[in-house]
């Protein structure tokens, strides 16, 4: 009976959980000209693939690069946006804008520095890439190494085919 209780406690915090983490908070984060924008709102309807990423990180960095080179090309045929959250905090908050302007990235860049999106996520290493699809996250993936645009495009095409 005890194993029982366990295990049905077990399953409904697991299945909590999981419910959860499937939309996103209903949370502001600054644009870099410090407008607040509710991020759950902002991604109600349409497919974004949103990037967490600091300008101390070099991983980050590189994705973001790549993610750049694609971004016309995804966006046309996958009709997709994409959203990239600077996770700088006060001391390096400086440091965003010279390098967004620098790259001549295109895509929406938000801040959030006081790491509330973060926490409520539950993100613990970055890069870190979420896709969502009306609203609804479908896809999380921790990290980057080379040649993950082909597999991100897939995964792209699979979520807006709905496969």
């Amino acid at each position: 009976m005890r194993k029982q209780i366990l295990l049905l406690l077990f399953l409904l915090l697991f299945t909590t959980e999981l419910t959860a983490q499937n939309q996103l908070p209903d949370l502001k984060i600054k644009t870099l000209n410090d407008k607040e924008v509710n991020i759950k709102k902002k991604t109600e309807k349409g497919t974004y693939l949103i990037n967490f990423w600091a300008t101390w990180c070099i991983p980050c960095i590189n994705e973001l690069e790549l993610l750049s080179d694609v971004y016309d090309e995804w966006g046309d045929e996958l009709n997709i946006k994409i959203i990239a959250v600077s996770i700088d905090d006060s001391r390096t908050l400086s440091k965003v804008a010279p390098l967004v302007n620098g790259k001549g990235w295109e895509f929406d860049i938000l801040s959030d520095s006081n790491h509330d999106l973060k926490r409520a996520l539950n993100i613990s290493g970055i890069p870190y890439t979420i896709i969502v699809k009306n609203g609804k996250i479908r896809y999380k993936n921790t990290g980057y190494t080379p040649g993950y645009e082909d597999t991100i495009y897939q995964i792209l095409k699979n979520i807006i085919s709905d496969l």
